[in-house]
């Protein structure tokens, strides 16, 4: 399959060899990527290689799809565009990406990338935004949610509502057949995590 490969040659860039636990990861992303509902939550131990797993996965789905439009979203800012620093430093250096990196870096910097693809997508490919920055507007095909989840934002009730109220908010952003893909760990018993009615 294209994502283990992908992946397996980056790995290969980088003097690695793919952990078996990775590999488990890019199997459960490729799962909600391909089978409907295509919404996924990811937890897994801390210092996994989660998020590293991600963005090989979100690099590789634009490799693939070039006029996908990928929406990061983070606590903070500072935070999403970590994420997106590393899908653009896996497109700069990643073998097979080589025509994927424009001349014109005029949308290639921390918080978004536009890489080459078709013309006629007014979205970057890749683009961050911290939990209560502005949205509206806005269109993905895929979206990231990368610990909007944190104390910051869940340690009391009135944070943990608001909270949920923004995230409602992403259906109106995901394309018809996109994919919502949650990755973080919980940080109160009262988790956006928890899947109950009554959470």
């Amino acid at each position: 399959m294209e994502f283990y490969s992908f992946m397996d040659e980056w790995n290969r860039v980088l003097g690695y060899a793919t952990p078996s636990h990775h590999r488990q990861i890019m199997q459960f992303l490729v799962d909600i990527w391909e089978n409907s509902p295509h919404r996924g939550l990811l937890m897994a131990f801390r210092h996994s290689g989660k998020s590293t797993v991600v963005g090989i996965f979100a690099a590789c789905v634009l490799y693939m799809r070039p006029s996908t439009r990928i929406l990061i979203l983070s606590a903070e800012n500072t935070l999403a565009s970590r994420m997106v620093e590393h899908i653009r430093h896996i497109l700069e250096n990643h073998p097979w990406c080589s025509e994927m990196v424009p001349k014109n870096k005029k949308q290639w910097a921390s918080t978004r990338i536009t890489i080459n693809r078709p013309i006629g997508t007014r979205e970057p490919s890749v683009v961050c935004q911290g939990i209560h920055g502005n949205i509206t507007g806005m269109r993905a095909d895929l979206i990231i949610c990368d610990d909007v989840e944190v104390p910051n934002t869940s340690n009391t009730l009135q944070k943990r509502t608001d909270l949920r109220d923004r995230l409602r908010e992403l259906d109106f952003i995901l394309s018809p057949t996109g994919t919502m893909i949650y990755i973080g760990t919980p940080h109160t018993m009262d988790t956006i995590y928890c899947t109950t009615d009554d959470a």
